[in-house]
């Protein structure tokens, strides 16, 4: 799975596949996500929390689902250009991801390098996600397992959710 947490009992090694109870897990809580959408009462679940999106290519789909998946859950998103790179100083790579620890319950990483992700992940003291909304993220694959209920996009948000609840909440 590509995420990178502080140790904790929600850990997960970063660029790891998912475990077998990982699976279920997240696709048992996107069914509970999409039964309460298609009954109109999807949970505010991340109210208060804030979590931010670090991109550096112009607004795309990847990005504006991040946003939609938490923000229906109750989230603020803010969107920041991270000005870091694999030539940045590791002190500087330090202490931006402190920062972002600090301002932060989680990050989305869009368009960096997965060594660069890895090295915020390892500073951040929170979970850092590597492209969970993109088309090569994992979690894309489990969509297709919720079933014709909902169409392909709305379950990809609702895996989506299901990953930041189970990382966050």
């Amino acid at each position: 799975m590509t995420i990178s947490m502080p140790p904790s009992d929600k850990s997960f090694e970063a660029a790891s596949p998912l475990s077998p109870l990982e699976v279920t897990s997240l696709l048992e809580r996107a069914r509970l996500l999409q039964r309460a959408a298609l009954e109109g009462s999807t949970p505010k679940l991340l109210r208060g929390k804030n979590l931010g999106l670090l991109c550096d290519a112009p607004p795309d789909e990847a990005q504006a689902l991040f946003r939609s998946a938490a923000e229906e859950l109750g989230a603020r998103v803010a969107v920041m250009h991270p000005g870091l790179s694999l030539l940045s100083a590791p002190q500087e790579v330090q202490d931006t991801a402190r920062m972002l620890g600090r301002l932060y319950e989680a990050v989305e990483c869009q368009g960096l390098d997965a060594g660069l992700v890895q090295s915020i992940g390892q500073h951040a003291g929170i979970p850092v996600f590597d492209g969970a909304a993109t088309e090569n993220h994992p979690t894309r694959r489990l969509a297709g397992r919720l079933g014709d209920k909902t169409g392909l996009a709305d379950n990809r948000r609702f895996v989506l959710q299901a990953l930041l609840l189970d990382a966050v909440a």
